[in-house]
């Protein structure tokens, strides 16, 4: 009698490499692809600084290389207090976005979830609104603005939790219309803020975190944003595992030993706490969130680590290049960016719908 010996974990394990080495060249490729338009983002402008020097200028602000200095004291002070911080911040605010939008897609189990279409987008803008129009001091900080749009975002997150249980449970539909009808609420009451504010320049102030700018970036801004982004990013990785149970089902995610809600509850908390921080510094932009992690789970097909890692560096280089556009095609005005990333975001929504259909159809 001969033993047969079965070569499928063998194929399998090799699948899984395969997608292993695959969504390491393509991060590669990302990260190295990003360095580049970061450097060539912060040149852009009504004073063109070339991208060697964006990187000389950066470099002597960092590691003190090179330490003497062979631009100009304008091309420094353009280049590293004024592009740097926005371009970084961008980079930033995509990441977050896009890595949220990939981790509310397996929470509600739905390709339209992202934190605007949910309503937490809405809420942060409404607590930012509150601070804005009725602040105690007048002087505006990047950590006290930022509390106070968190305060929004986990305020429609507990909202949005408590309307979508049935029996304990959490469903995908119950999700996305409780999220609407939040968006919706907490839109209708930053119109009343503003209404209600005696402050004239109070519906100014406010159009920005509707329509989405990063025009006011600044280092302390880029700071505050950093820690709160890096904390959810490492989160979120932590608990990829338990995300990757939870995309296979409830059943399968109990019989691992993974209890769905409170992954679920966790993982609300991540996202309020992430697009909290983003919205306090560039106001509501729609469309990162939902597009860009498709994009992701077309080119890596593996787990969430390898999603949100990629997810991630797709957001920043695409809100960068939005960025971009934002500041430079109708120069010397400037574009709100939620009006180009709709602009890319709505074809792009388009043509996945279709193909979504043409996949489900074969």
């Amino acid at each position: 009698m001969t033993a047969t010996v079965s070569t499928e974990p063998a194929v399998d394990d090799l699948g899984h490499a395969g997608h292993r080495v695959r969504a390491l060249l393509l991060a590669g490729g990302l990260g190295a692809a990003l360095v580049v338009t970061v450097l060539v983002a912060a040149g852009l402008g009504p004073v063109s600084v070339p991208p060697g020097t964006v990187a000389r200028i950066i470099g002597h602000h960092t590691i003190g290389y090179p330490a003497t200095a062979d631009w100009t004291a304008a091309q420094d002070s353009i280049v590293w207090l004024v592009r740097v911080p926005r371009v970084v911040l961008g980079a930033l605010v995509g990441a977050a976005l896009a890595i949220t939008g990939a981790v509310l897609q397996t929470v509600v189990r739905n390709v339209l979830a992202d934190p605007h279409i949910l309503g937490v987008t809405s809420g942060a803008s409404t607590g930012a609104a509150v601070y804005l129009l009725f602040g105690l001091t007048a002087a505006t900080t990047a950590t006290a603005l930022a509390a106070s749009a968190f305060a929004g975002a986990l305020a429609a997150t507990v909202l949005l939790f408590v309307l979508a249980r049935i029996n304990g449970q959490l469903t995908s539909l119950r999700l996305l219309l409780g999220g609407v009808t939040i968006g919706y609420i907490f839109s209708a009451a930053t119109s009343f803020l503003i209404f209600a504010s005696d402050r004239p320049e109070g519906a100014r102030t406010v159009l920005f975190w509707l329509l989405g700018s990063l025009a006011p970036a600044a280092w302390s801004s880029v700071a505050t944003t950093v820690a709160v982004v890096v904390t959810a990013v490492v989160a979120v990785l932590l608990m990829a595992p338990r995300l990757d149970a939870l995309a296979a089902g409830d059943d399968t995610a109990r019989t691992l030993g993974v209890a769905p809600n409170r992954i679920r509850l966790w993982a609300l908390l991540i996202v309020a706490l992430a697009v909290g921080a983003v919205v306090a510094v560039a106001g509501a932009i729609g469309f990162v969130g939902l597009i860009v992690p498709h994009i992701a789970r077309l080119r890596t097909g593996g787990t969430h680590r390898q999603l949100v890692v990629v997810s991630g560096l797709l957001g920043a280089l695409f809100l960068v290049v939005a960025d971009v556009a934002a500041r430079t095609v109708f120069a010397p005005r400037e574009l709100p960016i939620g009006i180009v990333t709709a602009a890319v975001g709505a074809p792009l929504l388009l043509v996945l719908i279709r193909r979504f259909q043409a996949s489900s159809s074969t």
